[in-house]
C-alpha cells in the first residue's frame, strides 16, 4: 500500500537540513553578483526563496517542524534564523567549525538520539534544486515507510544521471527488495567521485548519482558510524548525553577543538554498501548546484529567469 503525506507525518520522522558548507566553488561567483560573500544555500537564485528556505518548506511537509534539525556554520546562525522568520523555527544546531558532512550529519543525528532513538531521520542536503518538488516530497515520504519497516538498511535516494558527473558519489543497483512502499534496490557498489573510466563504467551499467539525501532509523546511522567513524563517535556520544544540560554548549564547542575532518559519502557509505539500499527517484528534476554552471543550466532548462546577470558566471 502506497504512503502518503499524512501516513509519514503520522509516523513522525525527524528531519536534518546539513547547512553548514561554506560554497568555495561558488563564492567567486557570488561575490561577483552580490558584492559579498554568502554561502550558496542561503542565496535566492530565483523566485523569492534561498535554497535553505526551499529545503525546510519540503522537510516540513514530512516532518513535524518540531522534529526539524538544521545543522548550520556558527558565523551564519543569525543568517539561516533571519531565513527562517515566519516559519516554525525547528532546532537549530550551529556548529563551531566546518568538519566535513560526517559531523554535520552525526551532530544532528546526536540530538535526535538523545530523546528519540528509535525514529526514522531524513537528511536532506539544502544546496539542491529540484521540480517538481511534490514528485520528491513524494519519493522522500516512500523511502520513510520503507525505512520504519526495513530498520537494517540506509536508503539513498538516487538520480538518474545525464553524464559520467565525476563530482559526486554513484551508486550500483543490486537486486531489488521486498519491499511494499518502494520500489528499493540493495546497493551492489558505492564509488565517492570515481575516476573518468569508472564513472563511465558504472554510468554503462545503469549506476545512479548519489543525491544525499539519506532515510533510516536512527540507530542504523549511529551503528554504521560507529563501525566506520569510530575515531570520532566518542565525541558524538558526549555531546548526546550533555544535551538538556548546562553542559551543552561548552562541551560542543570541545569535542570540536580536536574534531577531524570526515566526509560521510567517502568514509561511512563507500565502506558499508551491503547495509545500503538505493530509492530512484522518477519524474523529477534534481541539481547539485555546487557549480555555478550547473545553477545556470537548470534554470535554462525550465526558462526561469535568474536573479543575477549570467555574466557573473561567465567571468569566472
Amino acid at each position: 500500500m502506497k504512503a502518503t503525506h499524512s501516513d509519514i507525518v503520522q509516523s513522525h520522522p525527524w528531519s536534518i537540513i546539513l547547512a553548514g558548507g561554506e560554497g568555495q566553488r561558488t563564492r567567486p561567483f557570488i561575490e561577483r553578483w552580490l558584492g559579498y560573500h554568502k554561502p550558496k544555500q542561503y542565496c535566492t537564485f530565483a523566485g523569492n526563496r534561498s535554497l535553505f528556505q526551499q529545503t525546510v518548506d519540503r522537510a516540513d511537509v514530512l516532518s513535524p517542524t518540531g522534529r526539524r534539525v538544521a545543522v548550520v556554520a556558527r558565523e551564519y546562525a543569525v543568517e539561516a534564523r533571519a531565513q527562517l522568520a515566519g516559519r516554525p523555527p525547528g532546532i537549530l544546531l550551529a556548529q563551531p567549525s566546518n568538519r566535513g558532512t560526517a559531523p554535520g550529519v552525526l551532530l544532528g543525528l546526536a540530538r535526535i538520539h538523545a530523546v528519540d532513538p528509535n525514529a526514522v531521520a531524513i537528511v536532506y542536503p539544502s544546496d539542491h534544486f529540484v521540480l517538481p518538488e511534490n514528485g520528491f516530497i513524494e519519493t522522500v515520504a516512500r523511502g520513510a515507510a520503507a525505512a520504519a519497516s526495513h530498520p537494517g538498511k540506509l536508503i539513498l535516494v538516487g538520480v538518474e544521471p545525464e553524464t559520467a558527473e565525476l563530482d559526486y558519489g554513484w551508486v550500483q543497483p543490486g537486486s531489488r527488495l521486498d519491499c511494499e512502499e518502494a520500489a528499493l534496490f540493495q546497493v551492489e557498489a558505492f564509488v565517492e567521485k570515481p575516476s573518468p573510466d569508472a564513472g563511465n563504467a558504472i554510468l554503462a551499467r545503469g549506476g545512479l548519482w548519489n543525491s544525499m539525501v539519506l532515510i533510516g532509523k536512527v540507530g542504523t546511522f549511529w551503528k554504521l558510524a560507529w563501525r566506520h567513524v569510530p575515531e570520532i563517535m566518542p565525541r558524538f556520544a558526549r555531546y548526546r548525553d550533555a544535551i538538556g544540560t548546562a553542559r551543552e554548549s561548552a562541551v560542543l564547542d570541545r569535542i570540536y577543538e580536536t574534531m577531524p575532518t570526515r566526509d560521510f559519502s567517502k568514509d561511512v557509505l563507500q565502506e558499508a554498501s551491503d547495509e545500503l539500499a538505493v530509492l530512484p527517484l522518477e519524474g523529477v528534476l534534481w541539481s547539485d548546484w555546487g557549480r555555478p554552471e550547473r545553477i545556470v543550466e537548470t534554470l535554462r532548462s525550465i526558462g526561469q529567469e535568474p536573479a543575477f546577470s549570467e555574466e557573473y558566471v561567465l567571468a569566472g
